[in-house]
């Protein structure tokens, strides 16, 4: 039988062991697990004077940094919930989140900001105290509260269903070693980088996180600190395999053992370059919501037998259904529903209702279809779909085709008014015009895209579509261009 115990008294059996390894590090800046332990400690005691306990919701709004790992760790030291944000939400986004949280405390804003709720500002450190702060073991009832914009824009909080409790005993689902090196380059805001990060934490790893992501930078982290294990989205394995072959081989990433890619589709042309750099075995992929019903998990040599898959599902099932709830057979594309094997729920929203059928079944909005074997093919959000002339174009398919050129930094794709057929296929692509022309990237794609799928009509942006984590949100960049309200 498992053995579970609070996430707190994990981190200080860690301490105990080995009060000398590192825990955590970004950048400059790093902390050993004693250090790591007390100085969460301290701040836990600050945060239980204002007010935080077992059960609290307190939004953390702190960047990339070791700072964030020390904050985490003192809520779950009260039982309280963290609730990660970005650092650099406009005050009215923070707004709106802090109003669905309702938080205890806010951490990382200046009180100026939102003068109406306890604030503590970033880099705020307590006062030494008098003597050993002493905490009582307790757990907190969900771990972590992170917030999404889903596809309406509006934000909703995707609390966990699971409580801060940990098997010590039990090896890492997500196959860390102990005593390992995670580096992490996403922002700490999302889901996956939250998981990845806290549970390498847990589990022993030293975490190494970027301050934000940069190419070159990510090799060199993981050379340097010997990483075993590496987080990763597509648009940053792009970003990587477009280095020049002499820096990108430059770096020695022996000890790299696990490749983790999620978070967006990887299109097929860039997996297998990756596969052929490292090797299958080191390649996994991985395909869940922040809701967590299920997951699915391919490795780099599975991949090559079922090329395009994420995966079979671990911890439930999935079916595919077509508009009228009629499940489909293999091969046939519909929307792609989950039904977890857990007792329990395994979130709960906060803003949001969740999409459901009877028997359990839940939809995240993805297409998608089932082969023989049971693999998963995603297509694209339903929500997403371009309808052509009376042809369905998903704008993932189109973006795989654009991202192989390699003057195409990052791309989106969006369906605008078109008079004769309906909708158009836009593109909007970050590139170097200069270097690469609207008639080069048609021509492009007409050697992979039936004409139909192909961009009608292309823009050039000079900043990314795509943000560290690997998000977009076309809804709002359709918005953008037809002046309209992305989340209305």
């Amino acid at each position: 039988m498992a053995s579970l115990i609070s996430f707190a008294a994990q981190l200080r059996a860690l301490a105990a062991r080995q009060p000398d390894a590192p825990a955590v590090t970004c950048g400059e800046t790093s902390l050993s697990r004693a250090e790591l332990d007390r100085q969460s400690d301290d701040l836990a005691a600050e945060f239980q004077r204002l007010g935080v306990g077992v059960g609290s919701m307190v939004t953390v709004a702190l960047p990339n940094s070791v700072e964030w790992f020390v904050a985490a760790a003192a809520l779950w030291k009260l039982g309280a919930t963290p609730q990660p944000v970005s650092s650099r939400l406009s005050p009215r986004e923070l707004e709106a989140v802090v109003s669905l949280a309702d938080p205890v405390l806010v951490v990382g804003i200046d009180p100026a900001v939102l003068p109406d709720r306890t604030c503590l500002p970033a880099g705020y450190r307590p006062g030494v105290p008098d003597g050993p702060v002493e905490l009582p073991d307790v757990v907190s009832p969900a771990w972590k509260a992170p917030t999404s914009g889903g596809s309406t824009g509006r934000p909703k909080l995707i609390v966990s269903g699971d409580p801060g409790l940990i098997d010590p005993s039990a090896d890492a689902a997500l196959l860390f070693s102990r005593d390992g090196c995670l580096v992490m380059p996403g922002p700490l805001f999302h889901n996956g980088p939250i998981v990845w990060s806290c549970f390498a934490l847990l589990h022993g790893s030293h975490v190494v996180v970027l301050p934000r992501f940069d190419a070159e930078s990510t090799l060199a982290t993981m050379a340097e600190h010997h990483a075993d294990v590496v987080y990763l989205v597509p648009t940053m394995m792009k970003r990587i395999w477009n280095l020049p072959p002499d820096i990108r081989t430059a770096y020695d990433l022996s000890s790299l053992r696990v490749v983790w890619h999620l978070a967006e589709p990887c299109p097929p042309w860039l997996k297998e370059v990756w596969i052929e750099w490292l090797g299958p075995g080191r390649i996994f992929e991985l395909y869940a919501g922040t809701e967590a019903q299920l997951r699915t998990v391919i490795t780099g040599t599975e991949w090559l037998e079922h090329r395009g898959s994420v995966g079979r599902p671990q911890g439930g099932e999935v079916q595919i259904c077509d508009v009228d709830g009629r499940v489909l057979p293999a091969r046939e594309e519909g929307e792609v529903w989950l039904r977890s094997s857990r007792s329990t729920p395994a979130y709960r929203y906060v803003g949001a209702e969740a999409r459901v059928q009877p028997g359990g079944w839940e939809s995240l909005g993805d297409m998608g279809w089932l082969d023989e074997d049971g693999y998963l093919y995603l297509g694209d959000r339903s929500q997403d779909m371009i309808l052509v002339g009376g042809s369905n174009v998903y704008p993932a398919e189109v973006e795989a085709a654009l991202a192989e050129h390699p003057g195409v930094r990052s791309c989106a794709v969006i369906g605008l008014p078109d008079e004769e057929r309906g909708s158009r296929v836009h593109a909007i692509v970050e590139a170097d015009a200069e270097a690469v022309s609207v008639e080069d990237l048609i021509g492009f794609t007409a050697e992979r895209l039936v004409t139909y799928k192909r961009p009608r009509t292309i823009e050039f942006v000079d900043t990314p579509l795509r943000d560290d984590a690997g998000k977009m949100r076309r809804s709002q960049l359709r918005a953008a261009r037809l002046g309209g309200d992305p989340s209305a």
